[in-house]
């Protein structure tokens, strides 16, 4: 290990017998589910490399921008506005939330039926393993659900400065006006941290910079609409998760460049499976980095994933947010817009999120939906049932999974998977026959 890293981690107050351990794990997982997938793009070395350095080099980065005067914001939630954070000099990071860590004492602070996605943020924080969350100037929360809301309570006396984003749980007027006011106070309050001013031009110059890429990553998205599927499921969404820690030009040109090796595969009809192997779309519960569970056990039975229905995935980046304004409040209005589209299961009635996953099978020509829920996700296990009442309605097969980010139950997710692959099978063999 870097002796430079584990001074820097040492500073930073790390526990580095527990964070060497995490970095084991971590290296292991990523080795044995990614590494030893067959006919990769060559692009993807480039995230192989941000996942060997993600507690490394980037944090060298991140703590570079900060002896420079540059301010560090982690957040948890695709409802906070990067083009904010970067219009008044500052570094929007997404934390780590996305494995079990020192459950035993996160459940001192939470209770057991918490989902493991906020136990994880507690778990990240407690163990003293996540460098991002111990670079941040500010950590930034939201009250996307009640877990969340009630959690943050007691987060906030773990964090030296945590700011709580409320959101509105309705799609009106009422509702897009509430996100708008928040919007406006969390600009407030990210130019009194920054002491930088936020000017049209800054606004406008942040808004181009996360509309190139999302709009990256949605080119990458369409491209998996080939059959042969040109990259796996699990590739693509470890780009969709190395979007929230990378730096946002590097990591729109390295989409970019794997998109025109990815369009070069289709030419050439090379994918990662045979024609006509079962598709599949995932829908629900956000994906954090080390959460590859489910998409391994899909792509080791048999399918393979062409889509993604989450905040770590098409549900984050498929809207882009206007840039004509010329003025500050025109351009948060437009930013207000574009993240008030964001169709979260927080949100009652959620018709638009519906008819979305629908679209998005039938754009992406699957064969089936996977809806992801954790365990004690009441927004997502909630809407679980009409998501597969809406897809059964229009011919689609659907499968309801509910689990949460340990392996223990990785056999029984990996029988009932299975037979759903079995299940599209003998509906493919009967319509080519």
């Amino acid at each position: 290990m870097n002796n430079e890293y584990v001074t820097m981690w040492k500073e930073l107050g790390l526990n580095l017998e527990a964070h060497d351990a995490l970095l084991s794990v971590l290296g292991n997982a990523y080795k044995d589910i990614f590494l030893t997938q067959k006919d990769r793009p060559e692009g993807m070395g480039y995230f192989d490399f941000v996942m060997s350095e993600v507690h490394g080099l980037r944090i060298k980065e991140l703590l570079d921008e900060k002896a420079q005067g540059r301010k560090i914001i982690g957040s948890y939630c695709v409802f906070v506005p990067e083009e904010i954070a970067l219009a008044a000099n500052a570094t929007l990071v997404g934390l780590c939330s996305g494995a079990d860590f020192v459950i035993e004492e996160v459940e001192r602070y939470l209770p057991r039926n918490t989902c493991s996605l906020i136990k994880s943020a507690f778990g990240f924080k407690l163990g003293k393993v996540c460098p991002y969350l111990e670079s941040a100037d500010m950590v930034v929360g939201e009250n996307t659900c009640d877990g969340k809301k009630k959690a943050y309570e007691s987060l906030g006396s773990l964090v030296d400065n945590l700011y709580v984003m409320d959101l509105p749980q309705m799609k009106s007027g009422q509702g897009r006006d509430l996100l708008r006011n928040e919007y406006d106070r969390f600009k407030t309050a990210v130019e009194v941290l920054t002491d930088v001013a936020i000017t049209p031009k800054s606004l406008k110059n942040a808004i181009k910079t996360v509309n190139a890429k999302r709009s990256a990553l949605h080119r990458l998205s369409i491209l998996r609409k080939a059959d042969p599927v040109p990259i796996s499921g699990l590739d693509a969404l470890l780009a969709n998760q190395v979007f929230f820690y990378d730096n946002p030009a590097r990591f729109t040109e390295s989409v970019n460049k794997i998109c025109d090796e990815l369009e070069k595969r289709i030419r050439e009809k090379q994918g990662i499976a045979p024609e006509r192997t079962p598709r599949i779309l995932l829908s629900g519960c956000p994906m954090a980095v080390p959460n590859w569970k489910l998409p391994w056990i899909v792509e080791t039975s048999g399918a393979v994933i062409v889509g993604e229905e989450s905040c770590v995935g098409e549900r984050g980046v498929r809207n882009l947010t206007r840039d004509s304004g010329t003025t500050v409040d025109e351009l948060m209005d437009a930013i207000t817009d574009r993240y008030f589209k964001v169709d979260c299961a927080i949100f009652t009635p959620n018709e638009d999120r519906l008819e979305h996953i629908v679209d998005m099978a039938k754009t992406y020509k699957a064969d089936g939906v996977i809806h992801y829920g954790l365990q004690f996700c009441q927004p997502y296990i909630m809407e679980s049932i009409p998501v597969e009442k809406a897809l059964e309605d229009k011919g689609i097969l659907c499968l309801r999974i509910e689990t949460d980010y340990g392996m223990e139950d990785a056999g029984q997710v990996k029988t009932r998977v299975e037979a759903f692959i079995e299940q599209i099978k003998d509906g493919l063999r009967q319509n080519y026959c």
